[in-house]
This record gives C-alpha cells, structure tokens and sequence, in this order.
C-alpha cells in the first residue's frame, strides 16, 4: 500500500522532470562535448547560410557528425522534491534525484533547437523515458517513428552510401507536450532500448508535418553510453559553457543585421546614384 501512495510522489517527479526537459530544450545545447551547434562560417569571411533544413529522406537528414568524433551527449542532475502520503496519510515529503542524458543540436543563427534528445532517469522509479524533440508543425496524430542505425549502417548515412534497410530496428514516440520551442514524444526506454543507444551508431526519428510529408532528424549516439553511466557534468561550468554559447550566438545576429543593413544602404545609394548618372549623360535639348 504504501508503494502504491508513493507512486504520487513518483507522479510528482514525473511532473518536475518534465519542466527540466522542457527547460533543457529551449535552446540549452550542452556542455564540453555535448556543446553541438550546426556552426556557420566565421563572420569576418562573410555570413554561411542557415543550417539546411532536415529532408524526408533518411539518407539526407542533416547535422549528424561524423562518427568518432567527441560525445554528442552530456548527462545533467537536479535534485526535485516530490510529495507522497505514508500508509496513515500523513503528507510526506522526499527528495529525488532527476537525470537526463541529454543531446540538442541547434542552430548557431538563431540559438533555436533543430532536435533535442534525452533519456530521463527519476530516482525511485524502475521505468526511464526516452524524449526526443522537434520544431513546432509536427501532425500528432501521425506520431513520431524512428530507425536505429548499427554503428556501420551510421557510417554509410554519413557517406550517402546504400544502406541495409533490415538491419535497422524501428521504434515508435507518442507526443506528449508541445511548446514554444516545439514538440516532445517519448517512449518507455526498455534494458533493450537502452542497449541498442550504447551500442549503435545513431538514429533518425521522422516527424510528420501537416502536408502529410515526414521530415528526418538526424541524431547521433556517439559518447551516449559513456555519458549515461558516467557522472554527471559540473552544473556551475555547464551554466558557464551554455552562457558563452549563447553571447556566440547573439553576437552573430548582431554581426548579420548590421551586415545586412549596410547592404541595404549601398544598395539604396546605387539606386539613387543611377538616375543621377543617366540625367548628367543625357544630351542637350536644342
């Protein structure tokens, strides 16, 4: 009985975790190795074009690294306190412990999330979650599905190679909350789930837009085992690596609109310049 009255303490955690994923994923990127950024070229040698969309295609879902290079994913703890009633009733307090093994990849343009990955582990509860994120536009109804690549099949999506479609394992998230920074689906993470994102290459997940046409995500799980046994990262430097990302990235929209301003102006003044030419060329009237 008193399992069954602690489960709305679970409930609780459950709630609380919630608002640290959705935190996390408006605009958090990660810290050390998981800081990924689908980076522009430097400003000085001219503005890069914005990060290319994801296709529907699995072979042209964008973003992933190349395999073997550092983690993708950084592992973040909080403390939550979750409220429960004892076998008399009695109000009780307890302190959980909440873990995300966490990767974002974002846009160095405009800091906004292009994926977001997680899987939540909530002290005192058997059962972990995997999340994963995407823009707003998803159909909820259509759900999100997702094919996970063996570390070889990942190294042909990275080459545009022809894959082995059989070797891929399939799985399937239900959406469960949308926001301003988008759309979360998750899934029971099973020991089976759990072994196939240690060991694998990587995974796209395919959301389904309001066209009916299904757009891939690309999703690497390099450094995700070392990442989900290891400790967690200092939340202080953490706080610090996210902080600086996001000067980066401010600083570069401040770069682009005075860029763009100054095309504009030079474009203004060769217009005005034109008419005035034309006039001092043309002929006397006699």
């Amino acid at each position: 009985m008193a399992h069954g009255r602690w489960q709305l303490a679970a409930a609780a955690g459950r709630r609380r975790a919630g608002i640290v994923a959705t935190a996390l994923t408006l605009g958090i990127a990660g810290w050390a190795g998981g800081l990924e950024a689908q980076q522009p070229a430097p400003a000085k040698k001219g503005p890069a074009a914005p990060a290319a969309a994801p296709k529907k295609d699995a072979k042209d879902a964008k973003g992933a690294p190349p395999a073997g290079t550092q983690s993708a994913w950084v592992k973040l703890c909080e403390k939550a306190t979750a409220v429960g009633r004892d076998k008399e009733g009695k109000e009780q307090k307890k302190d959980l412990n909440i873990c995300l093994t966490h990767h974002e990849r974002i846009d160095a343009n405009t800091g906004a999330a292009v994926v977001s990955a997680a899987l939540r582990q909530v002290e005192g509860q058997d059962k972990q979650v995997f999340m994963v994120m995407v823009p707003l536009g998803a159909l909820l109804k259509a759900g999100m599905r997702g094919a996970i690549y063996p570390k070889a099949e990942w190294e042909k999506l990275q080459k545009n190679e022809k894959i082995d479609e059989t070797k891929l394992k399939q799985i399937k998230l239900d959406y469960t909350l949308c926001h301003p920074g988008g759309c979360t689906a998750d899934m029971e993470a099973t020991p089976e789930l759990i072994n196939d994102l240690k060991t694998s290459g990587g995974l796209v997940v395919f959301a389904v837009n309001a066209a009916g046409v299904p757009t891939g995500f690309a999703v690497p799980l390099n450094g995700f085992e070392a990442s989900y046994t290891g400790a967690p990262v200092d939340s202080q430097k953490y706080g610090e690596a996210r902080k600086a990302l996001m000067q980066q990235i401010a600083q570069r929209q401040h770069e682009l609109a005075e860029e763009h301003r100054k095309q504009t102006e030079a474009q203004q003044q060769g217009q005005g310049a034109a008419p005035a030419a034309a006039a001092k060329a043309a002929p006397a009237k006699k």
